[in-house]
């Protein structure tokens, strides 16, 4: 290594590329085709362990394959459901009896996610990525170890690392009969239905609740345990919404519970054994499939990261990470799940990889700004943030030092099919002191992301309750509403929106 150092110094050594990534998801196929294009020669690796249940996939990581693109059509599938029953009420003639088939849903997604894994090396190879399904481990800061299925050996060298490995499902480890349950590594790769579902959200998974959601939305038997509230880090009281829509539209909930074992009957049936922790009782139900939504563990243990003292936070598994994404080790660098303090989401991970890239390749100095971040939760009634919780702005700026704006509605298409609206709820958070600057906006209802969006643009741009009242609105939407909130909470007047 002392004599790699001395050539590499004085230019006798070449390395094989510019950048070697690790990691073939959203963020590290955005990395990657970047610095292509900047003129960066560039090699992906991408290797998918099957799950414990066996399931694989293809190249592009989560979010294509087990995450927010099965996740959001199987969602949309539910939703559809709701519409058919909305239909009658608006002159559609629909018989009545309805039943839905998962075969046929679940073959279209996958058929979707697998057209998208082939987009994606076709993308890697248009734009001249070298694309190696095998699995990589650091050797050094400049060279990557990479592995075949069959454990064929590769030896890589690289000006620059960057690892974006992301994270999968965690399941306990303490709780026997844990191997008989699936993750969202599996649920949305199944053949068949799963039936009756038991849903562990142990740590408040959102993915636990979107889950529950659709299986419920397509006519199937969900129960959802929750040990202690549902959306831990989102404000509370837009979960309490969340949750209360979903009891209404059938899904079951086990609050303060916890799970003690799962054993597998001669019928095939799951035997759940869970504990109430607030009279501590115990419960038992049968149910064809449990699904564990625990939480996700980083993909760090098989890239030798301690031999090369990179620095790991011990708590979590994380990578400790600068804000240019720079690890203990110079260059090696982190993004996406894999970093320490990093959100969990496509967007932020794909945004900080093409910056990252074109800081690498020399033609920006531009950092990833991880403030004010939105994002969406697809339950059935959706729910969507940008900025702070209310109980977070509470901290940091004291209960005087904020104001919050806020209004039930009914949304239009709610009105003919005679739809409950009482969880469609918005607040915009703000500071009370001088132009009341926006510091947390809330909302829950039809098409939340695409509401929520636009509105995340203004806090790129420092925008005040005044800016959000002198916006007109486009009526008769949902979003229209926002611009038109006015009442306070610590007014105590009613905040249900009547008439248009």
């Amino acid at each position: 290594l002392r004599l790699l150092n001395i050539m590499v110094k004085y230019g006798k050594y070449e390395y094989d590329y510019d950048l070697v990534v690790i990691g073939g998801g959203s963020g590290g196929l955005a990395c990657s085709k970047e610095a292509a294009q900047l003129g960066q020669k560039v090699a992906v690796l991408d290797y998918v362990e099957p799950s414990a249940k066996g399931t694989k996939w293809g190249l592009g990581g989560t979010c294509v394959n087990v995450g927010c693109i099965p996740k959001k059509l199987m969602h949309q599938a539910a939703l559809l459901g709701t519409a058919v029953k909305d239909a009658k009420k608006y002159g559609w003639q629909i018989p009545e009896t309805l039943s839905h088939d998962w075969g046929t849903m679940a073959g279209a997604v996958q058929n979707y996610v697998k057209s998208l894994n082939w987009g994606h090396r076709v993308q890697l190879n248009d734009k001249k990525v070298k694309y190696l399904n095998m699995k990589g481990s650091l050797v050094d800061e400049n060279t990557v170890k990479a592995f075949t299925k069959a454990g064929k050996e590769t030896t890589l060298t690289a000006k620059n690392i960057v690892i974006a490995t992301g994270g999968r499902p965690k399941c306990p480890t303490n709780i026997p009969g844990v191997e008989h349950g699936i993750t969202s590594d599996d649920v949305f790769w199944l053949k068949n239905s799963p039936g009756k579902t038991y849903i562990l959200n142990v740590y408040s998974s959102d993915v636990g609740l979107e889950c529950a959601g659709f299986l419920t939305g397509i006519g199937l038997d969900a129960t959802i345990m929750v040990r202690s509230v549902a959306l831990r880090g989102f404000d509370q009281q837009m979960s309490g919404l969340v949750t209360d829509y979903m009891e209404a539209y059938g899904t079951k909930f086990a609050w303060k519970c916890v799970p003690r074992r799962i054993d597998k009957l001669p019928s095939g049936a799951l035997q759940v054994t869970w504990t109430d922790t607030q009279t501590d009782s115990q419960h038992q139900d049968t149910y064809d499939t449990v699904l564990w939504a625990v939480g996700r563990a980083p993909e760090t243990k098989a890239l030798g990261l301690d031999k090369l003292g990179v620095q790991l936070n011990k708590e979590t598994g994380k990578i400790i990470v600068g804000a240019d994404e720079s690890t203990s080790v110079p260059n090696i660098y982190a993004f996406g799940d894999i970093g320490e303090g990093r959100p969990e989401l496509t967007p932020t991970a794909i945004k900080a990889g093409r910056l990252l890239a074109r800081r690498l390749a020399g033609q920006s100095t531009q950092l990833m700004n991880y403030d004010n971040v939105p994002t969406t939760v697809f339950t059935p009634l959706e729910y969507a943030c940008v900025g702070l919780s209310e109980e977070e702005a509470e901290r940091r700026h004291g209960k005087d030092g904020i104001e919050v704006y806020h209004a039930f509605y009914k949304p239009l298409e709610f009105t003919v099919a005679e739809r409950d609206a009482s969880q469609c709820y918005l607040k915009v958070v703000c500071e009370s002191s001088g132009n009341q600057k926006i510091v947390g906006l809330h909302f829950t209802g039809p098409n939340a992301g695409e509401v929520t969006q636009g509105f995340a643009l203004g806090f790129q741009c420092g925008a005040t309750y005044s800016d959000l009242l002198n916006t007109v609105g486009i009526h008769p939407t949902c979003a229209e509403e926002m611009t038109k909130v006015h009442i306070t909470k610590r007014s105590g007047l009613d905040p249900t929106v009547t008439g248009c």
